[in-house]
């Protein structure tokens, strides 16, 4: 997505790190890049507020569900395989092995 004007912060840039900019999970110099993309580009505003009202909608309907701990370590976990760079298995790591009896 672009307006196919140039901006100093390039569209995809600010769409990769969309969900970071909403959750406050980046430094401020980067959120400042980020306020002053959306002043400009308006297809990444309509981005930007789609995934607000989403987020806000998702916390609404699901915000008060209490998240497993084993769940929650299983995630932090992978979270943290792609941060370093490690190559994550593409089989789902949160679900508990199967049984001799269901292979």
């Amino acid at each position: 997505m672009s307006c196919g004007e140039p901006h100093e912060t390039d569209c995809s840039e600010v769409l990769d790190h969309l969900y970071e900019f909403l959750d406050s999970e980046m430094p401020e110099v980067d959120r400042d890049k980020f306020k002053q993309h959306f002043q400009e580009c308006s297809p990444c505003l309509e981005k930007y507020g789609l995934e607000q009202a989403v987020k806000k909608l998702v916390k609404r309907c699901c915000g008060h569900d209490d998240v497993p701990t084993d769940l929650r370590s299983k995630v932090m976990g992978r979270i943290e395989l792609i941060r370093s760079g490690q190559s994550v298995p593409e089989h789902d790591v949160t679900a508990s092995p199967a049984s001799p009896q269901e292979s």
